[in-house]
């Protein structure tokens, strides 16, 4: 049984996602420092962590502790690709993967991380402004990109809700 939902977050959209989530199934909410102290080892969790570079951050210090059928990776794209996910982080198949726009925020990066962003960033704005037939989709990211904000909402959790409550049995957990 489904015992906690636990997170890892830098710039707080997927523990914005995560409280959200832990709201609507009544699931004690975590980040992942704080689980490895609480739960016990093989605790079934749900767990959600930022995306770096196709890494989700954190998932492979929980998938060795905890046991995850539902993995939500929080990034800036509205689309990521969920196989690309799966296969870079060693997620099974049996496990649920759900890919959720969060936000950017430069302000709140520091170091290494801060000057990867920007470079990143820099090159996807110019390859994204050049495009001449851009995606809704891809409209916004070049915004995100060049604006920063937050994409969270909880419109975004209605898959992952609706898996929650199939694998809850369908009520809050309390």
């Amino acid at each position: 049984m489904i015992q906690a939902i636990v997170y890892t977050s830098n710039t707080s959209s997927t523990e914005q996602y995560a409280r959200l989530l832990g709201q609507e199934t009544g699931l004690p909410v975590c980040a992942l420092t704080e689980a490895k102290k609480a739960l016990n080892s093989g605790t079934q969790i749900l767990y959600l962590g930022w995306v770096m570079a196709g890494s989700i951050q954190g998932y492979a210090d929980a998938a060795r502790l905890f046991q995850i059928p539902m993995v939500c990776a929080v990034g800036m794209e509205p689309d990521a690709k969920q196989q690309e996910l799966r296969e870079k982080n060693g997620i099974p198949q049996d496990a649920a993967l759900f890919a959720l726009q969060g936000g950017y925020s430069p302000d709140r990066l520091h170091g290494l991380q801060k000057l990867m962003m920007r470079m990143f960033t820099g090159s996807m704005v110019k390859k994204l402004a050049a495009k001449a037939d851009r995606t809704p989709g891809e409209d916004d990211l070049l915004d995100l990109m060049q604006h920063g904000g937050s994409r969270v909402s909880p419109e975004k959790l209605t898959v992952p809700l609706k898996w929650c409550r199939e694998h809850l049995g369908g009520a809050r957990h309390e």
